[in-house]
């Protein structure tokens, strides 16, 4: 089996260097089509380990050579295939073999198109680095890797301007990438913080080394360690407050956003959680806190999503939403159920956003939504995928979504958190709303399109069909809940609902049902024959709160990126310049000086150089009779 481990490894690096040699060349099909075979060949892989894991009930542990060895510090390159990393496997590369193929249709025209697939598989590779290493060195690798690779594709379009000034005024490609770079640093201190406590404490970074000691630290140690790890996760899983770069990551391209929001980088921050869950679980404050955390981000988060114009940013919006409930669900300590929310939400959700890919290229990279309607004449195929992916994220039954998030709020029940419960429940009728909101609005009611000269058609065969795979596992998915609880229990503790909470459950189920059903009746009356603008509403000031985010963004400018920038620039005048800068100047300008001086004694002439000696010998015996009285 080692051998498909390589494979499922390395494939998408051997995809990104071969793809890297035709960087600065024109566009050459073949590109994109071998790096797409070479990702499926990693897809392949992966379902057979899967197959493999589930078969015999135990991982593969793969170490490929001593890594770091300095003094008592020892961390081998070593991956490990289990149930939790194989599960992430299969999904991180089914998602990234159809954005793959999508992204030979959608990056058709583009002059970087071979650049983009060697950047688009160093993601994918970095992301399974992250989740197959056995240790937290490891994987704190593949976490930085995900973070150049994302600042590489946010930024792609590096040349351009905001695609939609219209609705986000001030972020360009290039700031949104640096904006997320940044703001996932910040985050990954605490990360690094923590793997140096846990180190520290246990002596080694593996991970069943540091499970196995966990008993035998104190508890403000554990706490500690928690604490950072968390906020490593909140950057990389945008977590409020530093929730602000997800959705400015709108601004690269399409099959990007899919690949971020739905199966790698967003959700690493639940991978960790999840991976390091017996430190999580000893440490109950804290998770009740990740809990806490993640049902405010969802309704936050959705709240946000109601009122939003622009189609990409209402979909990570919905990403933000539905990662706060993937946490809520690790926070409560339904490990297994969080992981099968992971799964089934990159589906619908790649799914979503590869759709709103082809709306964006049929609209001319238009992504305002109150200028289209009507466009399920011209984009049929596309209506359909984004509208069962809509139902998915809804939680309509017998969709993914439905047995994924009605399990997370059944768990917020059954541990008698009410306040959360009741929280949940409300997000999953705004879920319903804004979803088909954007639905109602892109592809019912009149072409508003055509006011501005646009020609809309439906994107490539192959790419529809490529889009396939998604559909499907959109519906299905969910009725492999069970299946998929029974091959991860094997790893993570086997969540059950009390009795009390199992002879409620149609109840409760009911009860998310008519929210949701209830959200899609909301839209349709409000937009389903179209746009219907109400300037008094608009002109509100919780719609303008919500419209400008609560006012997060200008607060950071105001309070953060402006002073910082003010000390900075104090900084760079009053000490780079005129202290640093003065200081190097003159021993600089000293050392110039005494070289010009002392050049002169560069006569060539002979006996002038017999002179010099004399003197140097001289100043040596005095020296030399002078050192021993000075004792």
């Amino acid at each position: 089996m080692e051998k498909f481990v390589y494979i499922a490894l390395f494939a998408p690096l051997v995809s990104s260097l071969f793809a890297g040699l035709f960087g600065m060349t024109p566009k050459k099909m073949f590109v994109g089509v071998i790096a797409s075979l070479l990702l499926a060949s990693s897809f392949v892989a992966s379902a057979i380990l899967a197959y493999h894991v589930n078969l015999t009930g135990s991982g593969i542990h793969v170490t490929l050579m001593d890594w770091i060895g300095a003094g008592d510090l020892k961390i081998p390159f070593g991956f490990i295939v289990d149930q939790v990393s194989v599960s992430m496997m299969v999904v991180v590369t089914l998602v990234s073999t159809v954005v793959h193929i999508y992204s030979i249709g959608y990056m058709d025209h583009d002059k970087s198109f071979n650049r983009f697939f060697s950047y688009l598989s160093a993601f994918v590779f970095s992301m399974l680095v992250l989740v197959m290493s056995d240790n937290f060195a490891g994987l704190f690798i593949g976490w930085e890797g995900v973070g150049v690779c994302s600042w590489l594709l946010i930024g792609f379009w590096y040349h351009k301007p905001d695609v939609s000034p219209e609705i986000n005024p001030s972020i360009s490609p290039s700031w949104a990438a640096n904006e997320a770079f940044i703001v996932n640093r910040i985050a990954d201190l605490g990360m690094l913080i923590g793997i140096f406590i846990l180190y520290w404490n246990v002596g080694s970074l593996q991970y069943d080394v540091v499970f196995a000691e966990l008993p035998n630290l104190a508890n403000g140690v554990l706490v500690a360690a928690a604490i950072a790890l968390f906020i490593g996760a909140m950057g990389k899983s945008a977590q409020f407050p530093l929730h602000t770069w997800l959705t400015d990551a709108m601004e690269g391209p399409t099959p990007v956003s899919a690949l971020i929001h739905a199966a790698t980088m967003v959700t690493a921050g639940v991978f960790l959680v999840i991976r390091a869950h017996p430190l999580f679980m000893m440490t109950p404050e804290v998770s009740y806190f990740i809990a806490s955390l993640g049902t405010f981000v969802a309704i936050f988060a959705a709240s946000m999503a109601l009122v939003n114009r622009d189609l990409k940013r209402i979909i990570a919006y919905s990403t933000l939403s539905q990662l706060g409930y993937m946490f809520a669900a690790a926070g409560l300590g339904a490990y297994w159920i969080a992981l099968f929310h992971l799964a089934a939400h990159a589906f619908f959700k790649a799914l979503l956003f590869l759709g709103a890919g082809n709306v964006m290229h049929a609209m001319h990279d238009e992504l305002d939504i109150f200028k289209m309607g009507g466009l399920k004449k011209a984009m049929r195929w596309t209506y359909i995928y984004m509208g069962v992916a809509s139902l998915a994220l809804a939680g309509i039954p017998p969709l993914a979504g439905f047995f994924s998030k009605d399990a997370i709020i059944e768990t917020a029940f059954n541990e008698g958190t009410f306040i959360l419960w009741a929280i949940l429940v409300v997000t999953a009728g705004m879920t319903a709303f804004y979803s088909f909101r954007q639905v109602f609005l892109t592809f019912e009611g009149d072409e508003r399109y055509k006011e501005f000269g646009i020609h809309p058609h439906e994107m490539y065969k192959f790419v529809l069909i490529a889009l396939a795979p998604l559909g499907i596992l959109a519906v299905i998915a969910g009725f492999f809940q069970k299946t998929f609880q029974g091959f991860v229990t094997d790893l993570l503790p086997n969540y059950e609902m009390s009795e009390h909470t199992h002879h409620l459950a149609m109840i409760l189920g009911a009860v998310v049902l008519v929210f949701a059903v209830g959200g899609i009746a909301l839209a349709w009356i409000k937009y389903g024959k179209g746009l219907k603008r109400n300037e008094k509403v608009e002109n509100g000031f919780f719609y303008k709160l919500l419209k400008n985010q609560y006012y997060i963004p200008q607060f950071y400018a105001e309070f953060i990126s402006k002073p910082y920038a003010m000390i900075s620039e104090i900084f760079w005048k009053s000490v780079d310049m005129k202290i640093v800068d003065a200081t190097v100047d003159a021993i600089a300008k000293t050392i110039h000086t005494t070289g010009d001086s002392t050049r002169k004694m560069q006569t060539g002439n002979l006996s002038n150089y017999l002179n010099w000696m004399g003197v140097g010998v001289v100043i040596l015996l005095i020296a030399a009779a002078i050192t021993p009285m000075l004792g």
